[in-house]
């Protein structure tokens, strides 16, 4: 197996960071892996917002609902779907853009940050950093807004911890394998047994971390997921001009 591969199927998600900073060096290096990700049709709908600054990334660990780890990482990233950009190209070419009024729009957008994010996670952990994607932005997304200054017909889709690890992170199990890969076809009647032996796993690795407050893979998600928590999203976005009515 290669160094890449190792370090996807080693997968974590560290919370705990020292004080050491981050190379420009190191940084560009990152960044660079995210801006030669893929987009589609070569749109390149997605921009990064790096904050290095203290009390900004104070700011946003705030915005994300009080997540110190924000604060402690030495440089927090926005992935940021950026219709903003297209619009001025469509303009040079004399034309008006349309496709961030629609869902396809903002899938499409929302696909290329997650492949930029993806790009984030392996550059920076190729280089011995931790990292921790934070969806958390979204809690409060005008607040972000006016923070990183964003224009309209952008959004704040998702960012990312980076820094130097303190004390590692557990990798957590995952669902067994038979409730994501499937051959040929989707396999429905796979999926509730997988669940029901995750959900017995999972408890395990709660106490073997000293976790008392663990739950399974089914409760735990429902406390998110019979609600729509980041009620926000769909408002801000709208005000942005990601209208979705196509």
């Amino acid at each position: 197996m290669n160094e890449t591969l190792k370090l996807q199927h080693t997968h974590r998600s560290d919370r705990s960071f020292t004080d050491a900073p981050i190379s420009d060096g190191q940084l560009d290096a990152i960044v660079e892996a995210a801006y030669r990700a893929p987009t589609s049709i070569n749109s390149q709908q997605v921009s990064l917002v790096v904050v290095r600054d203290a009390a900004r990334r104070a700011q946003i660990a705030q915005i994300a609902g009080g997540q110190p780890w924000i604060a402690k990482a030495p440089v927090f990233i926005t992935v940021v779907v950026d219709f903003n950009k297209t619009r001025l190209g469509l303009e040079a070419a004399g034309e008006q853009q349309v496709i961030h009024e629609s869902v396809e729009g903002f899938a499409a957008g929302a696909v290329d940050a997650g492949i930029a994010l993806g790009n984030l996670l392996v550059a920076a952990r190729s280089l011995g950093l931790g990292v921790v994607p934070i969806g958390g932005i979204r809690r409060d997304p005008q607040a972000l807004i006016d923070l990183l200054q964003l224009p309209a017909q952008t959004y704040p889709i998702a960012g990312i911890a980076i820094g130097h690890v303190d004390k590692p992170a557990h990798q957590k199990p995952r669902l067994p394998m038979a409730s994501f890969r499937h051959d040929e076809f989707y396999h429905a009647d796979a999926i509730a047994p997988a669940i029901a032996e995750y959900d017995k796993e999972l408890p395990r690795y709660w106490q073997s971390i000293g976790r008392a407050d663990g739950l399974p893979w089914s409760a735990n998600t429902a406390q998110s997921y019979r609600t729509v928590y980041f009620p926000l999203t769909r408002p801000v976005s709208v005000k942005q001009g990601f209208l979705n009515d196509k």
